[in-house]
């Protein structure tokens, strides 16, 4: 019981790293974008959003699949982390709390990761 518990705690953290290299990653891209073109924030706001999600789609998929099981939970619990880490974030660095449009917006990320975890999953069973 002990060794699944360490199982689907490490998966979850290979989700978050997973998460949190996209997230930086996709951040450099956008930044340098930004700096050296004439493009402003708000016109590639929805692009970023679309990348945000991806990037939670593919860290519940990396989760599920270093899981093998229970991808619901662990995609969950996936997104779960990371939206309590931004809040976190947020509230101890910027002393703001979410918004109810942020509070929609990592709602959905969470439901983002649980199907990633269950896709990865069911893929991963796939193949053995």
């Amino acid at each position: 019981m002990q060794i699944e518990a360490k199982k689907l705690g490490s998966s979850v953290l290979y989700g978050l790293a997973a998460i949190l290299i996209l997230a930086m990653v996709s951040s450099l891209i956008f930044s340098l974008i930004l700096r050296f073109t004439s493009l402003q924030e708000s016109s590639i706001s929805v692009l970023v959003t679309v990348v945000s999600f991806i990037s939670l789609f593919a860290g519940g998929f990396i989760t599920g699949g270093k899981g093998k099981q229970k991808g619901l939970m662990l995609g969950g619990l996936t997104g779960l982390i990371y939206s309590l880490c931004i809040f976190l974030f947020q509230y101890l660095g910027y002393d703001t709390l979410f918004s109810m449009k942020q509070m929609i917006y990592h709602g959905c990320f969470i439901i983002t990761a649980m199907m990633g975890g269950v896709l990865g999953v069911n893929i991963s069973s796939a193949r053995e």
